[in-house]
């Protein structure tokens, strides 16, 4: 009871706190230590349960090099919590072994195994573990004439033999070894089992002092965490150093920030600022904003453009100290949704900056904020990876592994395969490895040790061994300091405007109230015409606007939202277009529900609709309603608090007279939002960056594919973003040794590809070549590029098969065989130095022919991609579209038959649990269109990987946009590789034409 493990002794332990908490109580502990194998990351959870249980915690921590026990240290109280995770957090972010001594901890008990016992007189906090296989030799031992020091050490991991057999292939897993070959010094002992206090009590029975000894050293040992309503916030306390200065600081700023937002600001404006201020005051979470808050200036004053999002959107504050950019009082966003005195866990803000500014913000709040600590996640042991893992632990053959690994009906034949099937099914959940949470930072008032150790993963940052589940539920509040793509391409874009259109400055981009009026915006949300926009570009989404055909902020909000799985699945994502389309079918809303959300013609869309529904429907009070909005969330789903408001809800819905169908229907719906829903300022977060980009692509729209392209575009592939420059009129280029860089640039209208964009091309060679140009000017031929410049061999061929070198005379073979003559040359050179140098004599190479094809299979090859038409590869000729993209609409319900290039999939699940697919294709006009693949004919005809297929199937139509219903899909060949065909290729006239699609 000194020395219990819980998975998370990682790759060690099988049990999680909660079931060990209700296993040892149910046996007759009152009272115990937790003490995880050089981890305390288990401990708060352990705490919170064990509180609510009943049971007195004790925490601890198994201090092991590998798997040999050193000591086990016990926290006498809090300090000594600290104490133990801080000398835990020292070896583990320097990575030095653990002393075979304890350290003196003025607040910690060490207790050293019967294996690892100092050649010293213990001190007073030190302690001999007696196990139970040491009871026969303490007569004869050393240290019999310490039996006052001795306590027992049993350690508890396994309940029974599967267990044990389940921690023995975790540890075969962790070293990476075949279950045969795994040593008995790298596992426990067999019986390191649960023992019931009666079981010790029986087992130590000829030496009572020690059961005893133990139990007191137990109960000297206290700890305790505010949870739930005994929670208070852990973040750092204030700002400026005191509460007082720090309202003072946030009225000035909110006022200063009124007169930027609202020059006409009204009293109602003046008098929400005003009720915020006192809620955030009361609720202690004045330091959390004007922490963010100045994280914010400093991202500012290094021109980093950001996002600010999430439920801190509802916040008219946040609004005017610039961490959010969404106006609260447009939207009617209510700040209740964020905070509010009944609200119990603390808020979050979400900021996204681009990815490339990032790092540079987490290090300024590491310098900043001295108690800052990244948080860590749970990364779980997955099934088919586990399936894998274990086939290798059973020396099963690759072949037999990807066979279980991918086939969900597998059958075991035979009793290997019996193990790893049933093993990976216990050990599948449980946890591997701790992970870096995506964005998460708690900057806290304590150490970061008062709390748990922390480590040190490859990001070179402090981070928390536990994830933000704990963090909120002992009251410290993240920053979501996040990174994504669409704000380096929006920044990226002006920078290339800037240059490439110095005549033509864009118009301010933060003044989104300009973009949502504007007409040219507007046709491009109605038409879905939005590849490469911000959270817009998915196929799923442009069909949902072209659906809605909205193109006003409030609608783009709204399919934000709606677009999300939850709300997407449940069917009310088609009941709002319906509703939205066609007026009358509002009149089917209940009419409670109608009135708490008009808007969205009373369906639930957003997150803090659930809320509403909970408080104005069935009557929960507003803290009570917030317990159900948690329960949206993963991990909370589980805790007894959500399943108590889940029949709270049912009662007070029958109390009001609601007929049960109705009541299920809008529990249903709730349920729906479980994980997925968006907050309504989250979506408008959101739509505003989609403005943003929207308007780019608008009126400066090969800049802003260009800038796609550079930052590694968004949804689809380079490829796509590439052909989309191409239809907006952009002549493409491959890379180019006089013309190019790294990344692609753009001149007029021409886009030269980056090197970047090239498979195996090295920076530093690029960086070396773009020096030499930009130093001394153009390379003029071969010979001149070589004498200036020396490329490795393997580089050098990679830059002319791509096509870097044909601005000069010889063709790309000529080049290649040069390339090798230049190599041999330079070696010779170096092992054979020269006093005097000999003419080099030219070689005249025969003419080499090159198929045209040639060129496109060496893109393919090393773009990923060819520039021509993938359409001009196909191995036999196919007939011209029959049906333009246009004209499908004349086709509704009828059979036809089109050629697509695959752009990409979507797998889904029936209410059946089988697998169908969405597909999205180019046609060979340069098109999208889209697919349905239903389950039996997603199993007959399955994708095949990136090409182009024959489809066949019948049109269907869903307001007003097209589909096809696939009966019938075949992947068709490439062309022989000219690269390697011995036969000459006929070019065919089609294939005389290289150029690209031809475009409407």
């Amino acid at each position: 009871m000194l020395n219990v493990h819980s998975y998370y002794s990682l790759r060690y332990g099988i049990h999680s706190p909660e079931n060990v908490i209700r296993w040892m109580k149910q046996n007759g502990y009152t009272t115990f230590a937790l003490t995880d194998i050089n981890c305390s990351t288990a401990i708060l959870q352990f705490v919170r349960i064990a509180q609510e249980q009943g049971v007195k915690p004790v925490a601890g921590i198994d201090f092991r090099e590998g798997i040999r026990q050193k000591y086990v240290g016990l926290a006498k109280n809090n300090r000594g919590f600290q104490e133990l995770n801080h000398f835990l957090s020292q070896h583990l972010q320097n990575g030095q072994p653990f002393p075979d001594e304890a350290p003196a901890l003025q607040h910690c008990f060490f207790i050293y195994p019967t294996t690892n016992l100092p050649r010293r007189k213990l001190s007073e906090q030190e302690y001999i573990g007696i196990g139970k296989s040491d009871l026969n030799k303490i007569k004869w031992s050393n240290y019999s004439g310490d039996t006052e020091r001795m306590v027992i050490l049993a350690p508890m991991t396994f309940l029974n033999k599967q267990d044990f057999n389940t921690h023995r292939l975790l540890r075969a897993i962790d070293k990476n070894t075949l279950l045969s070959m795994l040593p008995s010094s790298e596992q426990a002992l067999e019986s390191d089992t649960f023992q019931s206090i009666k079981e010790l009590q029986l087992c130590f029975q000829e030496v009572p002092s020690i059961f005893e000894r133990t139990q007191q050293l137990l109960d000297s040992c206290s700890l305790f965490f505010g949870f739930g309503e005994q929670v208070s916030p852990q973040n750092q306390l204030t700002y400026t150093g005191s509460e007082k200065q720090d309202l003072e600081l946030i009225t000035q700023l909110t006022q200063k920030g009124i007169t930027q937002r609202y020059p006409k600001a009204n009293d109602e404006i003046r008098k929400r600022v005003k009720n915020e201020i006192e809620v955030i005051y009361q609720k202690g979470f004045l330091s959390y904003f004007l922490i963010t808050w100045d994280i914010i200036q400093y991202a500012r004053s290094k021109g980093y453009f950001y996002v600010g999002r999430g439920s801190g959107a509802n916040s008219i504050v946040a609004y005017l100290l610039h961490i959010t950019n969404v106006d609260p009082s447009e939207l009617d966003l209510y700040f209740e949704r964020f905070i509010n005195l009944y609200r119990k866990n603390p808020p979050d803000f979400d900021i996204d900056f681009s990815w490339k500014d990032r790092d540079d913000v987490i290090r300024y709040i590491f310098q900043r904020f001295p108690h800052s600590t990244l948080l860590a996640t749970y990364s779980t042991f997955q099934y088919k990876a586990t399936l894998r893992e274990l086939g290798k632990v059973f020396g099963l053959p690759k072949s037999e592994i990807e066979t279980l690994a991918s086939d969900p009906g597998y059958v075991a034949q035979d009793k290997l395969s019996d193990l790893v099937l049933r093993y990976s099914k216990r050990i599948e959940g449980l946890p591997s490895h701790l992970s870096i949470h995506a964005g998460g930072i708690v900057i806290s008032e304590k150490p970061i040790t008062w709390f748990s150790a922390s480590f040190l993963p490859p990001k070179g940052l402090p981070t928390t061994q536990f994830s933000m589940l704990e963090a909120e539920d002992v009251g410290l509040f993240k920053f979501d300091i996040l990174s994504q793509r669409g704000l380096s391409k929006i920044s990226e874009s002006l920078e290339i405007i800037r240059e490439n259109q110095p005549q033509n400055p864009p118009h301010d981009i933060h003044d989104v109230h300009v973009f949502k009026n504007d007409e040219k915006i507007k046709a491009l949300i109605r038409n879905a015409e939005a590849i490469g926009c911000f959270y817009v570009e998915s196929p799923g989404m442009r069909m949902l606007l072209k659906k809605l055909q909205t193109d006003t902020y409030l609608g783009l909000v709204a399919a934000s939202s709606i677009i999300r799985p939850g709300v997407a699945q449940s069917g009310m994502m088609r009941e709002y277009i319906l509703r939205h389309r066609i007026p009358e079918k509002r009149k089917e809303a209940h009419p409670v529900m109608a009135e708490i959300m008009p808007e969205t013609y009373g369906v639930m869309v957003y997150q803090e609709d659930v809320i509403k529904v909970a408080h104005h429907f069935a009557g929960l009070t507003l803290a009570e309603a917030d317990v159900l909005r948690r329960g949206m969330s993963g991990k909370f789903r589980s805790r007894i608090e959500f399943h108590e408001i889940r029949e709270t809800f049912r009662e007070n819905c029958l109390k009001r007279g609601y007929p049960e169908e109705i009541i299920r229907e809008v529990w249903r719906q709730i349920e729906s939002f479980a994980g997925y829903a968006f907050s309504k300022g989250h979506s408008a977060s959101y739509a505003v960056e989609s403005y943003q980009s929207l308007y780019l692509k608008a009126y400066y729209p090969l800049e802003y594919m260009l800038a796609t392209i550079n930052n590694f575009g968004g949804f689809y592939r380079t490829e796509f973003y590439v052909h989309e420059a191409r239809k907006l009129g952009a002549t493409i280029e491959p890379p180019s040794v006089n013309y190019g860089d790294y990344k692609s640039v753009i001149s007029g209208k021409t886009i030269y590809l980056g090197f970047q964009l090239v498979s195996g091309i090295e920076i530093k060679v690029i960086d070396r070549l773009l020096f030499e140009r930009t130093t001394n000017g153009p390379f003029t031929s071969f010979k001149d590029l070589t004498q200036r410049i020396q490329l490795p061999l393997e580089q050098l061929l990679l830059i002319i098969r791509i096509g870097g070198l044909r601005d000069f005379p010889e063709s790309r073979k000529e080049l290649l065989w040069k390339a090798h003559v230049y190599h041999n040359r330079k070696k010779d050179e170096q092992h054979q130095p020269l006093l005097f140098q000999s003419p080099v004599k030219d070689f005249t190479l025969p003419s080499l022919d090159e198929d045209r094809l040639e060129e496109a299979f060496e893109q393919l090859e090393l773009l990923g991609f060819p520039l021509c038409s993938p359409f001009l590869l196909l191995k036999d000729k196919i007939p011209p579209l029959i049906h333009p993209f246009e004209q499908l609409h004349r086709k509704r319900g009828l059979k036809v038959c089109r050629y697509g290039y695959l752009v990409t999939t979507k797998r889904t699940r029936t209410t059946y649990g089988e697998n169908m697919f969405f597909g999205t294709f180019i046609d060979q006009d340069g098109n999208y269109f889209d697919t349905v693949h239903f389950p039996e004919f997603a199993r007959r005809y399955p994708f095949r990987g990136n090409g182009i297929y024959k489809i066949t199937g019948i049109v269907t139509e869903e307001f007003g946009v097209y589909t096809i219903e696939v009966g019938q899909m075949i992947k068709l060949p490439y062309c022989d590789d000219p690269r390697y065909s011995e036969k000459e290729t006929v070019l065919s006239g089609k294939r005389e034409n290289m150029d690209t699609f031809k475009l409407s």
